[in-house]
């Protein structure tokens, strides 16, 4: 038992477990079965203290230190008041590391620390002190910790977490921002891609993500980690945030204008790229390709190469990535139909066969619609041999 506490009924559990039990749906104590009249935990400080007490005594007798992960609540709740009251930079750098070692241990721990409502803030207040004519090693060590500690305790969070922390983030735009594209820049790679996971958090609605994409150089930091060089895991993490943020029309000329396509173009080229990172460029190649802009770049130029990546990664990389290629083919060769390249390179590129193919999987409805209205188009640059294969095959092919 780490952390103890205890419900309504007086029954004291380690908090992890009965966080558990409560979040499997049950509104009972367990020990007693009385229903709960409220879930709230109240913790038990003096069993807390005793654990403790044993803890260390174990650890004197057997030679060694108590794990430096056991923190108890009451531990913690020092150390953040002496965060917020001191003003020596290492004593700070001291309780918050303190702090992170809590919250990585547990989904309870971190809960405990996100419901407070001076923690957020705080957090944030840290992260803003950050800046580029900063020099003081421990003022920067402490930005890349509360963004440590965000991106652990937001992760995958609640839409009303996510807004919360948006507009605090938000409200001092150049000072967060900075920070964040100071870790991105100079950070090692975990610190990259925890700052990029905290821009996407951040990214709640329209306004944020214009705000976020028209900061200066973030958007082209962000596309320069899509390339081949670069971690898959710091790949994935860019391109997630990208999607994110191209929901806004804007931000989508804007990554057009920036040169994403290329990049993308890059990825699917290359035969080596992971599945996640395949998917992830797809999706975004599948958004942008909703632009006007974002059409004339795949089809211009040497765009003729990025519909080429397209087509090689049909039924070659997961059910997820040929959807998004599908996808991509039918709003360049059937929807809006603005450059014939497009169907030219499709049929080039052995296209058509794929599409076949994809038909007679067990893709979903709507896929195997748009790769039916794709044949269509198509039909008058594809061979006749290839089409009477279709009118007359009916054998099922499983594709992956």
């Amino acid at each position: 038992m780490r952390s103890p506490v205890s419900l309504c009924t007086g029954v004291t559990y380690d908090r992890a477990s009965i966080q558990r039990w409560l979040d499997g749906g049950n509104n009972t104590c367990p020990a007693t079965m009385q229903i709960l009249r409220t879930k709230d935990f109240v913790p038990n400080l003096t069993l807390q203290r005793l654990i403790k007490a044993w803890s260390d005594s174990v650890g004197r007798r057997a030679g060694v230190s108590p794990p430096r992960g056991i923190l108890t609540v009451e531990e913690v709740t020092e150390s953040l008041r002496r965060l917020s009251l001191e003003k020596d930079d290492e004593i700070r750098l001291e309780n918050l590391s303190r702090i992170v070692r809590f919250a990585k241990d547990s989904e309870a721990n971190r809960e405990f620390l996100w419901k407070r409502k001076d923690f957020a803030p705080m957090l944030v207040h840290i992260i803003a002190a950050v800046d580029g004519g900063t020099r003081a090693t421990a003022k920067i060590k402490l930005g890349l910790l509360a963004i440590m500690i965000l991106d652990t305790i937001i992760k995958g969070g609640k839409e009303r977490d996510r807004e919360r922390l948006s507009k605090l983030m938000l409200t001092d735009v150049g000072g967060c921002l900075t920070a964040l594209l100071l870790a991105i820049r100079r950070g090692n790679l975990e610190t990259k891609i925890e700052s990029v996971r905290v821009l996407e958090m951040i990214s709640f609605d329209q306004k944020s993500k214009e705000i976020i994409s028209e900061r200066e150089g973030i958007v082209p930091e962000l596309i320069k980690s899509i390339s081949s060089e670069t971690d898959p895991s710091l790949m994935e993490a860019s391109l997630s945030f990208l999607i994110t943020i191209s929901a806004s029309k804007r931000v989508r000329s804007k990554l057009v204008a920036e040169k994403t396509i290329t990049k993308i173009k890059d990825i699917l080229l290359t035969e080596t790229t992971s599945v996640a990172v395949t998917e992830k460029s797809l999706k975004l190649l599948e958004t942008l390709s909703s632009n006007r802009e974002g059409r004339s770049e795949i089809c211009g130029g040497d765009g003729w190469r990025c519909l080429e990546g397209v087509v090689r990664k049909l039924l070659k990389v997961s059910a997820t990535a040929t959807e998004h290629a599908v996808t991509i083919l039918w709003c360049l060769c059937y929807v809006f139909r603005e450059d014939k390249r497009a169907k030219e390179t499709v049929v080039r590129c052995n296209g058509v066969t794929k599409l076949l193919v994809v038909i007679q999987s067990s893709c979903s409805p709507v896929v195997r619609q748009m790769a039916k209205d794709l044949i269509k188009v198509l039909k008058v640059n594809t061979s006749a041999s290839v089409l009477s294969a279709y009118e007359t095959n009916t054998t099922h092919i499983t594709p992956f």
